[in-house]
């Protein structure tokens, strides 16, 4: 399995593709932006697209989504609970940034603990709300790779004061399913660099299993 990343967007998010290197099949992470720079680069690395996940609704995570299901026929996967943000400019705040709404509507919503297989690889759902009521990360245990959006930064956890977040419970998500994961986990964050489990709860001081209930 490979990992490349394409920062892409007005506010750099990161763009992950994973890939089989024995099939060249891709799976893409939230396409934030520029449909058409991530089409060339599959084009010239051989990639074949297979699916497309998305880790929450947010504009700056969804953009490039509609001009690149023009171009591909593939499926793509999203938490049920992130319905009301996938569907509306608002909440996206797509309307607010651009002055128009982009809304998504994932073929398959999916909940906590779900898996699948995409690619040869079997991912799991995790259910992480708190940067959005419907946020959630992607874990592909046997490679031990966490892509995790804006729940979980290196030092950090996603902002709260947008539609439908909520700190107490972003709180929750870090300390009860992203912190019981192998320290050893790689976790690739929507924005900025990547860093494991271990050093989040040793550095990250969002990671204070009790201190979300006094929120």
């Amino acid at each position: 399995m490979q990992i490349r990343n394409m920062i892409l967007g007005p506010v750099q998010t990161n763009v992950y593709l994973i890939i089989n290197e024995e099939t060249k099949e891709a799976v893409l992470f939230d396409p934030a932006d520029s449909p058409g720079r991530i089409l060339s680069y599959l084009d010239s690395e051989g990639l074949e697209l297979v699916a497309i996940c998305l880790t929450h609704g947010h504009y700056d995570h969804i953009t490039g989504l509609p001009g690149l299901l023009k171009e591909k026929k593939v499926p793509v996967y999203g938490s049920r609970r992130e319905e009301r943000v996938f569907s509306d400019g608002e909440k996206n705040h797509s309307l607010i940034n651009y002055g128009f709404s982009v809304t998504v509507s994932p073929d398959h919503l999916l909940d906590d603990g779900d898996e699948f297989e995409l690619a040869g690889l079997s991912f799991r759902m995790i259910d992480t709300p708190g940067h959005t009521e419907g946020s959630c990360c992607y874990y592909i245990e046997s490679e031990k790779v966490l892509i995790s959006g804006d729940t979980l930064f290196e030092g950090s956890v996603g902002r709260t004061d947008l539609p439908t977040g909520s700190m107490k419970e972003l709180m929750r998500s870090v300390n009860e399913k992203l912190a019981v994961l192998p320290d050893d986990t790689e976790v690739f964050p929507g924005h900025g660099g990547a860093t494991t489990i271990g050093d989040e709860k040793r550095w990250n001081p969002y990671f204070r299993p009790g201190l979300y209930g006094s929120l």
